[in-house]
């Protein structure tokens, strides 16, 4: 994964003298690698075949007949069943992965395919996009304290993102971005293309937390804290878990209390508990009580019982009160937002909780909530911002292709995979990297990440906003050196041909 260029890929030349006999100058990217015959530049994309500039990967095509499901099927392995005919516009996407790029950004995108749908003649443009603007949003589905926010996330020792706002059940990283790329030490921009191409395609990325834990991510995958893998996604906070559960507890426990960093719960204070008719306990909490049967701030954040620094849940209570109804033989039970962590324990006559073994009716009502919560995984959104110079690829007036989208008559893809495009100025947008076929992102050594990109239109509007229509081609004249290879629909994406306007970018 490294974006060191070597000596054997050619090398990067910034002169701007001819090449050596035997050799090319590579101009798909700033660092105009100098590639001798046979090899490749630092990138490994581009390569020098007996002195034609080559794409080395083939260029990948989405084939709505082959079976769903994302299954990778390189073209040359279907070569024994297929009988030669031209691939049907209809049921085929052309992606940008492995197109090649704009750079130096005044020509057309390398493809600019039309077919027919259903009558209607359409456009896909479709290029490579080399993007020093991006970056990847991490949200890790677990209770575990991985840091506070704001501290540096970091990869092989260097600064690559921060931890931002935790969301519901899951923390949050923000990762990469132009700073990290290009306005820390060349070092600093090295790891941080390392770890944004590494989990753009899917690998798993060690992380180190400033002041927190470390982490292991791999999109689609369950996260890894400090070394242990996270199973379970919490059912709820601590005071919804209240109200989910507190029929199912009712009888089974005169109190029950849900351990939670953020939001912990008091089943005899709660409202749900009210309505039930659950009398006072005479319980004491410690943190600060929000409102009845809610508390903020009852432990420090850590990797314990519901994402606290508790190993004893009883270190939240303070003394049982017998003038708010404590009492001898009182049962109490203690619970996680997981179900991961349970204790039960009735008080002595000191009104002193002592655990005992946990009923099996109460025990069922832990599963209950295990049961209820999803798998813990890692999602990994690239997002990166479309510039000036790639939509020009498309346009000779790239502002046409910003209002094009932002009207929803352009639909935005990213390997086939729908695209969410944010509001506001330019085309900033983000996708779920695994509803992408594999390997779909490369870097360049500047460095920045190298993403596919695709522009979907009807074709007269494609002529409105000024397209470049004497670069159209049909999808049996879009043919590549390095040849094809066909890929099946990923099954959950929208087929990218679906009209644009109904309902805008997906």
């Amino acid at each position: 994964m490294s974006v060191v260029a070597t000596e054997t890929a050619g090398g990067a030349g910034t002169g701007t003298g001819a090449p050596e006999a035997g050799k090319i100058r590579c101009d798909a990217c700033p660092v105009m690698c100098i590639i001798k015959d046979g090899m490749t530049g630092a990138c490994d994309r581009y390569a020098n075949a007996a002195g034609e500039l080559i794409r080395v990967d083939p260029h990948v095509l989405i084939d709505r007949t082959l079976s769903t499901g994302g299954e990778v099927v390189p073209f040359l392995e279907r070569e024994a069943d297929w009988d030669g005919r031209i691939l049907g516009e209809a049921t085929t996407f052309v992606t940008a992965i492995g197109a090649g790029t704009t750079y130096p950004d005044y020509k057309p995108a390398p493809f600019i395919v039309a077919s027919e749908i259903d009558g209607v003649d359409m456009v896909t443009v479709v290029t490579e996009g080399i993007f020093s603007y991006c970056g990847v949003k991490v949200k890790i589905d677990t209770d575990r304290w991985l840091g506070p926010e704001q501290a540096v996330v970091r990869a092989d020792g260097e600064a690559i993102g921060h931890v931002t706002t935790g969301e519901y059940g899951s923390q949050m990283l923000s990762l990469g971005g132009v700073h990290h790329l290009t306005g820390g030490s060349k070092r600093e921009g090295k790891v941080t293309c390392d770890a944004l191409l590494a989990l753009s395609n899917g690998f798993a990325v060690e992380l180190a937390i400033d002041g927190g834990s470390t982490v292991i991510v791999e999109a689609g995958k369950a996260p890894i804290v400090n070394g242990v893998p996270e199973t379970r996604m919490r059912v709820g906070c601590g005071s919804a878990t209240i109200g989910m559960f507190a029929k199912q507890w009712l009888g089974l426990a005169d109190e029950v209390v849900v351990v939670d960093d953020h939001i912990t719960g008091v089943l005899s204070e709660h409202q749900a508990g009210k309505l039930l008719g659950i009398p006072d306990t005479g319980i004491r909490m410690k943190g600060r009580r929000s409102t009845p049967g809610r508390y903020f701030q009852v432990a420090e954040p850590g990797t314990g019982w519901g994402g606290t620094n508790l190993a004893d849940p009883l270190a939240i209570l303070g003394a049982f009160d017998p003038k708010k109804g404590a009492r001898p033989g009182l049962t109490l039970f203690m619970v996680s937002t997981t179900g991961e962590h349970a204790a039960y324990f009735v008080l002595d006559e000191a009104l002193r909780p002592v655990e005992q073994a946990i009923p099996a009716p109460l025990a069922a009502v832990a599963e209950r909530i295990a049961e209820n919560c999803e798998p813990a995984l890692s999602t990994v959104l690239f997002m990166g911002g479309a510039g000036g110079s790639l939509r020009s690829g498309v346009t000779e007036n790239p502002v046409r292709l910003t209002h094009s989208v932002k009207q929803a008559l352009t639909r935005v893809t990213c390997g086939g995979a729908p695209a969410y495009v944010w509001p506001g100025g330019g085309i900033t947008f983000m996708v779920d990297v695994t509803r992408m076929p594999s390997n779909a992102f490369g870097y360049v050594p500047t460095p920045a990440l190298v993403a596919p990109i695709e522009f979907t239109m009807t074709l007269a509007d494609y002529e409105a906003l000024g397209g470049h229509m004497d670069h159209v081609r049909r999808l049996s004249q879009a043919g590549t050196p390095q040849g094809r290879r066909l890929v099946a629909p990923i099954a959950d994406n929208p087929w990218p041909f679906g009209q644009p306007g109904s309902g805008g970018t997906p």
